[in-house]
């Protein structure tokens, strides 16, 4: 079981921003802005290119969602898919990234 799984089944405990039937959002631990989080699928999918369209669709939902509520107006939304992409964790994840200027390119 992946570590996005374990913390959707509350094995691992993490902050959690937002959760509803479909996804969590939950504060990035390694954080690359002041405010970075992951808005996950509660259903274990490796990748954006193996989700099914209700997935990402749940997803950015709650992205949306997530930003109006907290007054977030300016942000980056990323989701890698595949390790040379940066992908870490084998579970599809956008990262939500807001708070300072984000350049470009990213990396």
């Amino acid at each position: 079981m992946c570590i996005f799984c374990k913390i959707i089944n509350k094995e691992i405990p993490a902050q959690t921003i937002y959760e509803d039937a479909d996804t969590l959002a939950i504060a990035d631990v390694n954080s690359q802005a002041p405010l970075h989080w992951l808005v996950i699928p509660k259903v274990h999918v490796e990748n954006l290119t193996q989700a099914a369209p209700e997935q990402i669709l749940a997803c950015t939902r709650t992205i949306q969602h997530l930003t109006r509520e907290k007054g977030v107006a300016e942000y980056r939304a990323v989701v890698n898919t595949g390790a040379a992409a940066g992908q870490t964790v084998p579970h599809l994840h956008f990262h939500i990234l807001a708070g300072r200027a984000l350049g470009w390119p990213p990396g």
